[in-house]
């Protein structure tokens, strides 16, 4: 049987969309908890929420948390509030992470921080936190609340460790992994934990749903390194090579400095510690031909393989329809590698 990893496989990837159409009326129940719990009494709150809320999104987190209750039988009517909890501490990310980033554009918009301030945007963000934070509590289960905080935390250090690497030429590999597992994998490990707990799932299988969901992110996170490099801008909707403009040393270029040749790298190491993008095509062509995307690319490979032997270990007791949601977790890792936003 071909591994993701086989390049003599043919066979045209799967597509998310056919992964996530089993639970489209599973999503629409979460927007209507979204909606709902995006009221405040101070209207800017809600103008800013509904903004970036209603940007678009694939809402992936989510989904992996409904497809991996659906896996494991789960039908808790509480799957759907965390699904939205996930999403709130998501976008309140989204909200920081634009405002310290500096940055003007996602999905095809003007950022919430281009539109309404910086000030506006952070305190919302901390709206959208806390108020995740409101509806866990809700659920009343203790093991759902600790698993919640702990990413939440884990999270805000990832974007301290960011902060702190940033126009540092000399970032390795592990110090960037180190980032992603927590800045973007430790969300997406904790959504699929949680079906685990909702399940009333054992040990083995909430270690398995948690492995799954770090490689899954993992993967997520260099593939969109990848396309800060090789993206459409109309695709992507954001502009091409902000990270480089912002001193952000992602896995494709930490690839291309071992690969490339000295005055190359010179040119790559001045850009990251100077910041701007006055030389970024020269950059770009240097880690396309440097092999620096293809190996970054074979690394997110190596993470999505990882999330199908996690998801393909997942026992469904030969249910039918929970073999349906276990294959669709092993569509989704292995379209990682073929989105192109």
């Amino acid at each position: 049987m071909p591994t993701i990893l086989d390049t003599s496989a043919t066979a045209p990837p799967p597509t998310a969309t056919q992964a996530l159409q089993l639970v489209a009326a599973d999503m629409q129940a979460v927007d209507g908890v979204i909606r709902a719990r995006l009221g405040s009494d101070v209207p800017l709150v809600g103008q800013v929420a509904h903004y970036i809320i209603g940007s678009g999104g694939k809402r992936v987190r989510p989904a992996l948390l409904l497809l991996a209750c659906g896996a494991l039988g789960c039908t808790d009517a509480r799957r759907h509030t965390l699904a939205a909890v996930v999403e709130f501490i998501h976008t309140a990310t989204l909200l920081h992470d634009d405002v310290v980033d500096e940055s003007t554009l996602r999905r095809g918009r003007d950022t919430a921080n281009q539109v309404f301030g910086n000030a506006a945007s952070v305190l919302v963000g901390d709206f959208l936190y806390s108020r995740a934070f409101q509806m866990m509590v809700d659920c009343g289960d203790m093991r759902i609340m600790r698993v919640l905080a702990d990413a939440t935390n884990v999270i805000a250090e990832g974007e301290v460790l960011q902060l702190m690497n940033m126009h540092d030429a000399a970032l390795d590999e592990a110090a960037y992994l180190r980032v992603i597992r927590a800045k973007t994998a430790k969300l997406f490990e904790a959504s699929a934990r949680l079906a685990a707990l909702l399940a009333g799932a054992d040990e083995r299988t909430e270690a398995l749903c948690a492995t799954y969901g770090q490689a899954l992110g993992a993967a997520f996170q260099i593939v969109d390194d990848v396309l800060d490099y090789e993206g459409d801008a109309a695709e992507l909707g954001k502009n091409l090579g902000d990270d480089l403009r912002e001193g952000k040393v992602t896995l494709p270029v930490i690839c291309a400095l071992r690969r490339c040749a000295p005055h190359e790298a010179a040119l790559i190491r001045d850009a990251i510690e100077q910041g701007g993008g006055d030389r970024l095509d020269e950059i770009v062509a240097i880690v396309r031909t440097s092999g620096g995307l293809a190996e970054a690319r074979a690394h997110a490979a190596a993470e999505a393989q990882r999330a199908i032997d996690a998801a393909q270990a997942l026992t469904t007791g030969n249910d039918a329809q929970r073999e349906r949601y276990r294959e669709a977790l092993l569509q989704l890792a292995a379209q990682l590698l073929s989105r192109r936003s």
